[in-house]
């Protein structure tokens, strides 16, 4: 895949181009030529873990798919190659909000892929609808998706909102807490950001409407690399259950500093991170028991043919979580600009209504928004499990309580 630095930003059209011609493997560049797409993820900086997990080896697994098989298919039966243009947003959203306008201005690209994180996307929503770009916010977790989506009738939000990934875990907990297997004591801390916002404010009353009581309750600010007071204060707490909504350097510091002091609570539960592949690792191979935010069907053969394909091409499987709904979006991308070409108005329309086959199963949006998820899952065996909502085709039984590290 065609990558191109600020550096190279000049000679972008001719590297791109001799790219594609060597990316074809055979195939005659298309007499429009190749469709240019851009985006600007984190490859350095605290969001680089996420990024280079769950978004950009999809990016690259798609448009190597795609090439492989001749190209976007257009409305008329021709195909067109990809050409890609991206910018390394070093985590910052002003970096971000540059690449986006320099991709739309200067580079003309046809379209533009969404970065990876909650505020990343939200800092180029008013952007995107500015220039008119669909975006498949596929990162973002939102309560305010409904609004947002009503607002930049554009934009599609691809990973429900906090009170969905809270109502989720409270279901876990309330069947525990009944069954007398835990307490109904939580402690929870969150990472100040828009992502851990979103997920403490829709806990806050989703714990207490179920009869839990939170005995401690911590923000922490993005950064943060000692959780040493925080795990110890937790630990000391009373709860039998911990709850971090947290990103992946704090879901890693975490678990390594609830082991080292050995803290043990019934239920261990983080967040961005704790589906991601590497995780296993990171806990010392005691994984087993673990909770976090989202899951997969495991036993689906769509799920396992992508996660075999994602391995054979990357090196490692996918997280079990966003990363196949981002897969999915850009399935749905491909099936959108095959029925109605690459008009900004026409896409966003098409990918409103309609229905796309995809590594999910059958997609179709809600008032622009994905409402069919997994809410948490567990790491069960070799695999992370979804378990909730525990009614929905796929979900395992939880392992409550987990076992000791």
């Amino acid at each position: 895949m065609t990558r191109i630095s600020r550096r190279a930003a000049l000679r972008a059209l001719s590297i791109c181009m001799t790219s594609t011609l060597a990316f074809g493997a055979g195939s005659a560049l298309a007499q429009d030529g190749p469709v240019k797409i851009g985006y600007a993820v984190a490859r350095t900086g605290p969001n680089a873990t996420g990024a280079g997990i769950t978004t950009i080896p999809n990016y690259e697994l798609w448009v190597d798919t795609v090439n492989k098989a001749g190209g976007l298919t257009m409305p008329d039966g021709s195909q067109r190659m990809i050409e890609v243009v991206e910018y390394d947003n070093r985590s910052a959203n002003e970096d971000l909000v540059r690449s986006i306008e320099r991709l739309a201005t200067q580079d003309k690209v046809d379209l533009i892929l969404p970065p990876w994180g909650t505020g990343g996307n939200l800092a180029i929503a008013p952007l995107m609808a500015r220039f008119g770009y669909p975006q498949l916010a596929v990162t973002a977790v939102t309560d305010k998706a409904p609004d947002f989506a009503a607002r930049w009738d554009r934009s599609f939000w691809m990973l429900g909102g906090g009170h969905d990934y809270a109502g989720g875990l409270v279901d876990v907990l309330t069947k525990a807490r009944d069954a007398g297997t835990i307490n109904n004591k939580v402690a929870v801390v969150s990472v100040a950001d828009g992502f851990g916002i979103d997920l403490i404010t829709g806990a806050r009353p989703a714990f207490a409407e179920a009869g839990f009581e939170l005995v401690y309750d911590k923000t922490y600010p993005l950064g943060t690399s000692d959780f040493a007071a925080i795990m110890s204060e937790a630990q000391g707490s009373g709860a039998d259950s911990f709850v971090a909504f947290s990103y992946p350097p704090g879901s890693f510091g975490m678990t390594k500093t609830a082991q080292s002091m050995n803290y043990n609570p019934a239920v261990f539960y983080i967040s961005v991170g704790g589906a991601f592949p590497i995780y296993p690792g990171v806990a010392d191979g005691k994984a087993e028991g673990v909770m976090a935010i989202g899951g997969v069907d495991a036993e689906s053969p769509a799920i396992q043919e992508y996660f075999t394909r994602h391995t054979a091409f990357v090196g490692s499987p996918p997280d079990s979580w966003a990363s196949a709904i981002t897969y999915a979006s850009l399935e749905m991308l491909a099936q959108a600009i095959e029925r109605v070409g690459l008009d900004h108005a026409a896409l966003a329309e098409e990918l409103s209504g309609g229905t796309f086959e995809t590594v999910v199963g059958e997609v179709k949006l809600e008032d622009n928004q994905l409402r069919d998820l997994w809410w948490i899952g567990q790491w069960q065996g070799d695999a992370f499990r979804a378990i909730g909502p525990a009614d929905k085709t796929g979900a395992a039984t939880p392992i409550i309580p987990k076992p000791e590290w």
